[in-house]
């Protein structure tokens, strides 16, 4: 053996030599990403080729041409990937509700679980005229409080979050989705930095307790921020610092939507009862897990 590369290899980690078709490139990436236990190799490989090129995965398919150039940037994106970088930090965007939300290393990547709160506020408040304002504590992305915002034409919201490079990706995606003139973000704390009272507050707060922080996936615990997922010893830190501040954040008639973790249904709204705020419902997302906790200062939905 003379250690040279033989006719036609492939650098694995750069992505140089011969070029190969399409789908040689397709399935080397997803044989990568299968040996990392990624789910679904084949079609996050395609995802990949994708973000690299702009060949969409249906011309990928049909192509047979060899691809030699742009083979650089995807297998670099396909070794990020394979160690679990998530999908969301490679494109630098994620779909939330009807949005098109921008996200970076400093917040919580936007879960289709998070949704169930947006749902469950155009149930309770059905009236797309009845909310003039909306306050989102620990806002993030900003996904949940544009979604709401996108629902109520005639409301004005406020997200505040601790993380000053949070409140900027905001207002970012405030511009990105049009409306950046009907929101406003700060940087400080959830209940000493806003006034006022608000028809609607929604807030998705640490709330992973510590000791199981390094049981969740490689990809959360390795990329998102610790800040944004750790809630104290039981998970619950962020509710007794949030709850008691809505009985004066609040309007009369306002209603609390609040994202829970896992075995949490019962807890916080204990928490909301030992502070005379109402439970209006607990609802589930399309995984069955309870996600949402309605509240307010009244005995029913309002």
């Amino acid at each position: 053996m003379t250690g040279e590369p033989m006719a036609g290899a492939v650098d694995a980690t750069t992505g140089g030599g011969t070029a190969r078709t399409v789908g040689e490139w397709i399935n080397l990436a997803a044989d990568i990403l299968r040996e990392a236990d990624v789910e679904d190799p084949r079609r996050e490989a395609r995802l990949l080729f994708e973000l690299a090129t702009g060949t969409e995965p249906l011309e990928q398919i049909a192509q047979g041409r060899s691809v030699p150039a742009e083979v650089g940037d995807f297998m670099s994106l396909v070794r990020r990937r394979e160690k679990k970088e998530p999908m969301a930090h490679l494109s630098g965007r994620k779909g939330f509700w009807t949005l098109d939300i921008e996200v970076t290393p400093d917040t919580l990547i936007p879960r289709g679980d998070s949704e169930t709160l947006v749902e469950a506020v155009l149930d309770l408040r059905p009236d797309r005229s009845a909310v003039a304002n909306v306050l989102d504590l620990g806002c993030g992305t900003g996904c949940l409080l544009l979604a709401v915002l996108s629902e109520y034409p005639h409301a004005f919201g406020v997200g505040l979050d601790r993380v000053p490079a949070a409140a900027a990706l905001a207002r970012r995606n405030a511009s990105r989705n049009a409306l950046d003139d009907r929101a406003a973000f700060v940087a400080g704390s959830w209940t000493q930095s806003v006034r006022g009272q608000f028809d609607v507050v929604l807030s998705n707060p640490p709330y992973i307790p510590t000791p199981d922080l390094d049981a969740l996936m490689l990809d959360v615990r390795r990329y998102e921020p610790f800040s944004a997922l750790d809630g104290g010893a039981d998970g619950l830190d962020d509710y007794r610092r949030i709850i008691p501040a809505l009985t004066e954040l609040l309007a009369p008639d306002g209603l609390a939507v609040l994202e829970i973790g896992v075995g949490q249904e019962e807890s916080v709204p204990a928490i909301a009862r030992g502070v005379g705020l109402a439970v209006f419902d607990v609802r589930r997302d399309l995984g069955g897990v309870p996600r949402a906790v309605m509240l307010g200062r009244g005995s029913g939905a309002g």
